[in-house]
């Protein structure tokens, strides 16, 4: 376990640097990287760009873009080509996930979803949005599942488990009444 954090604080430092050089804008850049720089997944809360993913595919940015923007449809559209270039690419699964889902089109979300999960089984933000899909649709079971299967994957505090916790919380709250 100390060799995985000290092989994470030693390869993310340089990372952080680069990134900062290439955006000009110091301690903002290392705040807003420090989500992402776990190769695991991506969150929601971090659609910012950085060099690592933006020279990836033009449509990867432009799907991530209109993501940041709230337009779903467009987000759909531009990662839908993205993910035929790249078949392999839980990410872009795991935002198509999250476009379908915003539109209120939960087959295709969770399809998405499972798509990414099949992909990488540890993709900590798949986990959570797909709990939240199934919470949704009234199924806190399986929500529960996806907690637990994030419970397994984060070994320190896990922002995806702490989200997914406390809707679930909310969600029982709610069902009580």
């Amino acid at each position: 376990m100390t060799a995985v954090v000290a092989a994470y604080l030693l390869t993310t430092s340089g990372r952080h640097d680069q990134v900062r050089a290439a955006r000009g804008d110091g301690a903002k850049s290392e705040a807003a990287l420090a989500v992402d720089a776990w190769p695991i997944c991506s969150t929601m809360g971090s659609m910012v760009e950085t060099a690592d993913w933006a020279v990836l595919d033009p449509d990867f940015v432009a799907g991530k873009r209109a993501i940041v923007a709230s337009e779903w449809n467009e987000a759909i559209k531009a990662l839908t080509s993205a993910a035929l270039r790249d078949a392999r690419n839980a990410d872009i699964q795991n935002y198509l996930g999250y476009a379908y889902r915003r539109l209120r089109q939960f087959d295709p979300a969770i399809r998405h979803y499972q798509q990414a999960l099949a992909l990488n089984p540890r993709h900590r933000s798949a986990h959570e949005h797909l709990g939240e899909a199934y919470l949704t649709q009234g199924d806190p079971a399986k929500a529960n599942e996806h907690l637990a299967a994030l419970e397994r994957i984060c070994l320190i505090q896990c922002n995806e488990y702490d989200d997914l916790k406390r809707i679930i919380a909310t969600y029982d709250k709610v069902a009580k009444r």
